[in-house]
């Protein structure tokens, strides 16, 4: 390929990125709030958040950015860039899966966790912050890795828009030389690599997030006295 052909695909690499941190910051904001509904007190909370989780879990990412960016516009009289289009409608589909990891990762919590708060009167906001998601966010790393690079390969939708993306860029390049083969090689190689460094990353996340729950005591940190050992009948103290 010519350096021009080269830059329109970095162009649409760049695109993509953009994309794939916009949608997932969304996804992500998305799956913390209606996971976490999910387990309120309340039943209608419960209610709106499961009723959200199955209509855009249950709905095409496809269909829903046609919505977004042709159908709502007429409706109400604005129109979304193709970016934040892309963002919304990737976000909102992309956050309802996420809130089920959320949702399984509390539930998975040792309930006797949840009754110390209730012993040390903590509020319910309070358990949740300081006992449950400590302990439950280091075990929806492993899922949501899985659900990034998902949103990853999902950004390819936007081409429809005709957002210049990785996809939409490589099928110009495509047009352009007429070698299918040799260019799509090289999108799946990028959007490979991409992947690769995004599930390295989330691994040492993991790791991180793993360390700080259940970490030994510092060196020379206080330590609980031994108990004096009795002796005799009487256990007298020695």
């Amino acid at each position: 390929m010519t350096s021009g052909l080269w830059e329109l695909v970095l162009e649409g690499v760049w695109v993509t990125i953009q994309l794939l941190v916009l949608s997932a910051l969304l996804a992500t904001a998305v799956s913390f709030v209606v996971g976490v509904a999910r387990t309120h007190r309340l039943w209608i909370v419960r209610f709106l958040a499961g009723f959200y989780t199955e209509v855009f879990r249950g709905t095409s990412a496809l269909v829903m950015i046609f919505w977004v960016f042709f159908v709502l516009p007429p409706a109400f009289g604005w129109q979304l860039v193709p970016l934040w289009a892309g963002t919304l409608a990737l976000g909102l589909t992309y956050g309802a899966y996420g809130s089920e990891i959320v949702r399984g990762a509390l539930a998975a919590v040792d309930p006797a966790q949840r009754e110390g708060g209730i012993a040390l009167s903590f509020t319910p906001w309070q358990r949740m912050r300081l006992i449950l998601l400590p302990q439950a966010v280091p075990e929806m790393i492993p899922p949501f890795s899985n659900l990034l690079v998902e949103l990853l390969k999902g950004t390819a939708l936007v081409s429809i828009m005709g957002m210049g993306d990785l996809a939409f860029s490589g099928n110009l390049v495509r047009l352009a030389l007429q070698e299918s083969a040799e260019i799509y090689t090289y999108i799946l190689l990028i959007y490979f690599v991409i992947a690769f460094l995004l599930t390295r990353l989330m691994r040492g996340l993991e790791k991180k997030l793993k360390a700080g729950v259940g970490k030994a005591p510092a060196r020379g940190a206080d330590v609980e006295p031994k108990r004096p050992e009795a002796s005799g009948v009487g256990g007298a103290v020695r």
